[in-house]
């Protein structure tokens, strides 16, 4: 998705391109993406295959079934000059083969090729893979299906939290979560908001903001964040894509600074309980909390009572490593505390065991959590069935970047799981690579539905099961950086 003027680029691209397509599947299962669909996309660009700056890029775009992408927009921002696009139109083609992994060309300058892997519902995980030589962009994002109906300021009203993360031009990570009441015509107040900036944590008054869906054919809108810290406004500038009412995708559109670092992330509705809002009940049961600080990985299970008690079983490089028992509290906002022992981190809920969740720790530990499934199994038959995979949003140029589609056996007391993948890399793509994994979920020594995950004999990880439909896995690679699966139905 990098937007670069050199036509000799622009010519590989194309070359490239055709060459992916004669390595896929044929396009028997193109109708599987089909429909209006925004786009999020993070990663980062690199001139030697080391060292790198980061790039976003969020969107939309029409896909007709057939193989052909129509009223595509997208915005970008990076480091560079020509990284950066506002509004930038551009078609496209595509095709699915028959396992539901595809391939997708944009016509955009630069070129931008992505191979992805759908899901059930019509979404798709994807990876960039136009790289090569050390020299390109990577990363990995989302597709989902919009509702065009909400494309409207009035339909964006009532109460939102929020997650972004990203890092500035020197790759020093900021991370910031919060939530406000947006009146339906273009303002919101009762901000809060909590930020990470490069290792100094703050606790924000958002006294008031804006936001406006602009292009009511597109669902391209903008958001302005002025919060305050210390008593000095730092303004913040983000422009969203409408997923529908209750979800927008957003990036922070300023020139990257240290005040002002590329920041990307979701913007989702509360389920705000009537009279009384959130209290100690809305954590009640478990949660599965998934994302990433500096250069890993993280995931855990947290287990509140409903009264203020919970416990926490962590894997990550900083916050509450290795977990314990702890308290929270929770304000009518839903902005939650969570303590374990001197670890303290920040949440920001949506409903009932859901929200977004931040750290004030060195790393800038950020993510999600999500409620884990009542009654799910502590055996292997938690994990069974088709599902596509890829990598979260990657912290390092050296993750292992990629999306795929794979299938679970559910055998004890070693399950199995067999799939294709398509990695993204500086130094050129690998696609329809094979993959099999096995796993292992019954332990008597761990937490229930936390186990081993073991790769091709050199890859190890957790597995963290939300539900049958999903699961995380943090994966220790001793030739890359710790990585973040995210693997769903």
């Amino acid at each position: 998705m990098r937007k670069m003027n050199v036509l000799g680029i622009m010519c590989w691209t194309l070359f490239f391109a055709s060459s992916v397509l004669a390595q896929t599947a044929p396009g028997v299962n193109s109708t599987a993406l089909k429909g209006d669909y925004a786009f999020s996309f993070n990663g980062m660009t690199t001139g030697d295959g080391v060292s790198s700056t980061p790039f976003a890029a969020v969107g939309r775009f029409t896909a007709d079934g057939a193989g052909n992408l129509t009223n595509g927009e997208l915005d970008a921002n990076g480091f560079g000059t020509m990284e950066k696009a506002v509004a930038q139109p551009f078609t496209g083609t595509y095709s699915v083969g028959a396992d539901n992994r595809g391939v997708m060309n944009l016509n955009i300058p630069g070129g931008g090729t992505l191979a992805f892997a759908m899901m059930a519902n019509g979404n798709a995980k994807f990876v960039e893979i136009d790289a090569s030589g050390g020299h390109g962009t990577v990363g990995s994002g989302t597709m989902e299906k919009v509702d065009t109906t909400a494309y409207s300021t009035a339909k964006i009203t009532g109460d939102y939290a929020f997650g972004v993360a990203g890092f500035d031009q020197s790759n020093n990570r900021t991370a910031m979560a919060g939530r406000f009441t947006a009146n339906g015509t273009g303002t919101f107040t009762s901000g809060a908001a909590d930020l990470n900036l490069s290792g100094t944590f703050s606790t924000l008054s958002v006294v008031a903001g804006s936001y406006a869906v602009t292009d009511r054919t597109t669902g391209r809108g903008v958001l302005n964040m002025p919060p305050a810290v210390g008593g000095t406004p730092i303004n913040l500038d983000f422009v969203f894509y409408v997923v529908n009412a209750g979800k927008v995708f957003a990036m922070e559109m300023d020139v990257l600074s240290p005040a002002t670092p590329l920041l990307t992330g979701v913007v989702l509705q509360q389920q705000t309980p009537p009279i009384m809002g959130f209290t100690s009940t809305s954590l009640d049961g478990g949660m599965v909390m998934y994302g990433s600080g500096t250069g890993a990985g993280e995931a855990g299970l947290l287990t509140a009572d409903g009264i203020g008690m919970l416990t926490l079983d962590f894997d990550g490089a900083c916050f509450g490593e290795g977990g314990g028992s702890g308290t929270y509290t929770v304000a009518s906002n839903g902005r939650t505390t969570i303590r374990i022992g001197p670890a303290y981190a920040a949440a920001y809920l949506v409903s009932s065991n859901e929200a977004f969740f931040i750290v004030p720790d060195s790393c800038v530990s950020f993510g999600f959590g999500e409620p884990q499934a009542p009654g799910t199994t502590s055996t292997n038959s938690a994990i069974v069935g088709n599902y596509a995979g890829s990598t979260a949003i990657p912290t390092n140029v050296k993750d292992v970047i990629f999306s795929g589609e794979f299938n679970a056996d559910g055998a004890s007391p070693t399950g199995n799981i067999s799939g294709t993948e398509d990695i993204g890399a500086p130094s050129g793509p690998s696609l329809a690579v094979p993959a099999n994994y096995t796993y292992s979920i019954s332990s008597p020594n761990v937490p229930p539905y936390i186990s081993w995950w073991y790769v091709n004999g050199n890859r190890a990880g957790i597995v963290y099961v939300i539900s049958p439909s999903k699961f995380v896995v943090v994966l220790w690679d001793p030739s890359s950086y710790n990585s973040l699966l995210i693997f769903e139905r």
